[in-house]
């Protein structure tokens, strides 16, 4: 009966953190209640909010209310709900050594899963930027004037990453010095095709090391079937003896620190990106 309690609160504890609002929901919260609420509050990474698109009283559809829900929760929270559920899981299901695996490899699992959104999302960001400094380029050869021609480029203008801060920065050079802002434009949009380059090419390089630190991560399942296989339970001692559990532990921690190594090795290209996706 403990156990059950225990778990409820776990689960009452993973509700909370998932349905209590974040510092910039409830910034937005204060500016309706304040009558500051317009139409670029509203807006997100460019687009509308999706409810007021789709109209009033519409069910969102599914992806975009997953989208929605991750995008107003701090990472940090989801990662922290998936340990809780696992941990509560494993210990209904094995006692406190499996809690303390399910736990961590769900956690890992998560952060994973939010990792590789936020890469996506950077990813479409920066492409969209490029895509705009090519017609920004293009508008400036044509004869556009600048001030029309920047007010459609507006993610390359406002945006708070470096691609942003050199656009701003050309055009502050070509207000003072007079200098050609389509020829500015067209080196940045080249020095940043380049970096791309060079970061997909450190990338294809790490990927091999990767691949090694999932596979090794992967082959205690491996020994674990194999145990299975020839009349053991290898579970019942790990879970269930103090050898086996301080086995389980070291292994766990071992697998963690080596992934956390093998992502810093072939992540760090991406960290600028994801750093900036996920304020």
């Amino acid at each position: 009966m403990t156990t059950w309690w225990l778990a409820g609160a776990c689960l009452v504890g993973a509700a909370i953190l998932v349905g209590w609002p974040s510092g910039r929901l409830r910034a937005r919260r204060r500016a309706v209640i304040s009558g500051r609420h317009t139409a670029d509050t509203v807006q997100e990474s460019g687009s509308g909010d999706i409810s007021t698109a789709i109209g009033p009283g519409a069910r969102l559809p599914r992806s975009a209310a997953l989208d929605r829900l991750l995008t107003s929760v701090p990472p940090w929270r989801t990662v922290l709900v998936g340990v809780v559920l696992g941990g509560v899981g494993g210990a209904l299901a094995g006692g406190p050594v499996a809690a303390l695996a399910v736990a961590a490899y769900t956690g890992l699992a998560v952060r994973a899963l939010l990792r590789r959104r936020a890469n996506r999302t950077a990813e479409h960001a920066h492409r969209r930027q490029l895509d705009e400094l090519c017609a920004l380029a293009a508008d400036l050869r044509a004869g556009l004037p600048p001030s029309t021609a920047l007010s459609t480029a507006t993610s390359v203008v406002d945006g708070p990453d470096r691609l942003a801060g050199l656009a701003r920065a050309a055009v502050r050079l070509a207000e003072e010095t007079g200098a050609p802002l389509a020829d500015l434009v067209e080196r940045i949009e080249a020095d940043a095709r380049a970096m791309d380059r060079g970061l997909a090419a450190a990338e294809a390089q790490a990927a091999g090391a990767r691949a090694t630190a999932w596979l090794l991560a992967g082959l205690p399942a491996g020994g674990i079937a194999l145990g299975y296989g020839i009349g053991v339970d290898p579970l019942a001692i790990l879970l269930h003896t103090p050898i086996g559990a301080a086995c389980a532990v070291g292994a766990i921690i071992l697998q963690l620190a080596g992934l956390a190594w093998a992502a810093r090795l072939g992540g760090a290209g991406r960290s600028a990106r994801v750093a900036t996706s996920e304020r």
